[in-house]
């Protein structure tokens, strides 16, 4: 099957690319103009540039590399910007609705079975208490606290960030809540050792509509601030992206790397990014897997502020 990619040279007189629901749709120009409507990335080249541009040293040989990892991962690569083309007619919850959908549809793909079947055994590492809390005053502390797991995001570790976010959304008198990690990595991404551990994918996407922190970040953004710090990598940044303040250190490195599982963004990254960075930025963090400093990120708006190290 051919691969559903497509490059297009940006001039000022290239027209819009028609709509094309089969098909990632790339821009490359040698200068961040007025940006373009109708493509799902625009790569420029430069150090900077404003959103919705990449800039990048090589914009053409980024964009190749691009395009491999599609030839890869069609499926999912297609899948994510179709999510993503939709999300800005739809409200945040609906978002993670149809992010829902389309990640337990390729649950049950080819792709991700075969990453599956390669991946090495893991052992699960259960925490007694993943997330601990602690109140003072109109304060919430909320601390991921599976440091050996460098808080992978595991079902308990979700269930117990869920009670902890229904406790803050619905009590008025806690005025700001704050999300920490222990340990080298504020989040991992999801738990590996459960990839795949459902054979119903149906009933994931139910238990995932139920059990989400997106959902309940979404209900109390204002009141929360995460704080980054080491990998913050998939579900690691997807839900931060919710916060109404997101902090880094300087060794934060941030990375969505489903793609390459054959998946896309599972824990609200369609809705929480793009509305940070924008959806073309996003796609590039999803389809390129590159990792993003956070310098980079500050620039881009996905984190607030650069702190010193903890």
């Amino acid at each position: 099957m051919e691969s559903p990619f497509c490059v297009i040279d940006i001039t000022p007189s290239t027209p819009p690319p028609s709509p094309a629901h089969d098909e990632v749709v790339v821009g490359v120009a040698a200068r961040p103009g007025q940006a373009p409507v109708g493509f799902d990335l625009l790569l420029t080249a430069g150090s900077d540039a404003p959103r919705p541009w990449v800039a990048c040293a090589d914009p053409h040989l980024t964009a190749r590399r691009i395009g491999e990892a599609v030839s890869r991962h069609p499926t999912a690569s297609l899948a994510l910007v179709q999510v993503l083309r939709m999300g800005h007619a739809l409200l945040p919850p609906d978002r993670l609705l149809v992010e829902s959908l389309a990640y337990s549809a390729l649950q049950g793909g080819a792709d991700f079975r075969a990453w599956l079947a390669a991946a090495p055994p893991r052992t699960p590492r259960p925490a007694k208490e993943p997330v601990r809390l602690h109140r003072h005053g109109d304060r919430l502390s909320v601390v991921l606290d599976r440091p050996w797991a460098r808080n992978a995001f595991d079902a308990a570790t979700r269930d117990a960030l869920c009670e902890a976010l229904e406790v803050a959304a619905a009590d008025p008198s806690i005025t700001r809540v704050d999300l920490r990690g222990t340990g080298p990595a504020f989040c991992s991404g999801g738990d590996l050792t459960e990839f795949g551990t459902s054979r119903d994918t149906a009933q994931a996407h139910r238990v995932r509509v139920s059990r989400s922190p997106a959902a309940l970040l979404l209900r109390c953004a204002d009141k929360v601030s995460a704080h980054l710090h080491g990998a913050c990598v998939g579900a690691g940044i997807e839900l931060a992206a919710f916060a109404g303040r997101v902090t880094a250190t300087a060794d934060t490195v941030i990375r969505l790397p489903e793609i390459g599982m054959g998946l896309i963004p599972g824990a609200g990254g369609t809705a929480s990014l793009p509305a940070r960075v924008g959806r073309e930025r996003t796609a590039y963090l999803a389809l390129s897997g590159a990792p993003l400093a956070a310098p980079d990120a500050l620039r881009w708006g996905l984190v607030d502020e650069v702190t010193e190290a903890r």
